[in-house]
């Protein structure tokens, strides 16, 4: 599994909506030096920072900078509707990306499944030429038995799951039975940790985000689910930092929580690559 940020890795520090905006939002160039400086190999740019909007040579600048990186780009957009797919598929072909993720969904539309898969149906020849594959998420919009009938009857290679961790808690899913139905289909995993606690009167709970291996989220259980179906999708590490009283102070919250989570995850794959080889003297020593 190659380990990766995203734009939702940084969401305070591209700018969240309707809440104060940084000084110096970050870019998707400025994402490509976080990702080197944190060792990792895959930066997701999704539709917090819209590649739609970015000049043609901004994209080109972005492509050679990954090409000298040695950085893998995945694009992501919301919606399934096909002139938007088409056009992130350009976008994409342009990057040298290999995933697109989206979602179900856009501000002011939720469409039913029979138009979903019609419409995925409809690009797929032009995604299947560039051997670009549609990672749908999960989210609240539709349980997770619905997304498997949706991948199930568009019934091609190139569809597959971006596995979100969370997103699901918002259709009253338990994690469980969304990764052990999902694992299957994955291609893109969606990594972020949370704890819920109750209200101080005691009337409600909230979902709260943490640093990789400070929440409830069970990794070693889901990266064993997932190699067991055969899955070897990139894991990007996205975070939920509440709001810390500044658009500054999140921000260093939210570098702080990337930093830890990264290399928490790193070592949590080193131990499970460890696991699989012959033990001797030397090994059984490190691990003491």
């Amino acid at each position: 599994m190659e380990v990766g940020i995203g734009s939702y890795t940084f969401p305070w520090a591209f700018g969240v909506k309707r809440y104060a905006q940084p000084k110096n939002p970050l870019d998707a160039v400025g994402l490509l030096k976080r990702a080197e400086s944190l060792g990792v190999k895959v930066v997701q740019i999704c539709d917090n920072y819209p590649l739609h909007e970015v000049a043609t040579e901004v994209l080109d600048e972005i492509a050679d900078l990954s090409r000298e990186m040695g950085i893998t780009i995945e694009v992501g957009t919301r919606g399934v509707e096909p002139k938007n797919l088409l056009m992130y598929l350009s976008i994409a072909d342009r990057l040298n990306a290999k995933i697109l993720r989206t979602t179900f969904e856009t501000p002011d539309k939720k469409p039913s499944l029979n138009k979903i898969i019609k419409q995925i149906k409809q690009v797929l020849p032009p995604f299947e030429e560039k051997g670009v594959y549609i990672a749908l998420e999960n989210y609240e919009q539709f349980r997770s038995k619905e997304l498997v009938s949706i991948i199930k009857r568009v019934n091609s290679p190139f569809v597959g799951v971006c596995l979100d961790t969370a997103n699901s808690l918002g259709a009253l899913e338990s994690l469980e039975d969304v990764v052990n139905r999902l694992a299957s289909f994955t291609i893109n995993l969606h990594l972020k940790d949370f704890v819920v606690e109750r209200f101080k009167h005691r009337m409600g709970f909230r979902i709260i985000g943490r640093p990789l291996g400070k929440g409830i989220l069970n990794i070693d259980q889901l990266l064993k689910v997932l190699k067991n179906k055969g899955r070897e999708p990139s894991v990007i590490v996205e975070l939920w930092v509440p709001f810390s009283g500044s658009i500054e102070k999140t921000i260093s919250k939210e570098e702080k929580w990337a930093i830890e989570s990264i290399e928490y995850l790193k070592g949590r794959l080193k131990n499970r690559s460890n696991k699989g080889r012959p033990r001797n003297e030397k090994h059984d020593k490190m691990g003491r």
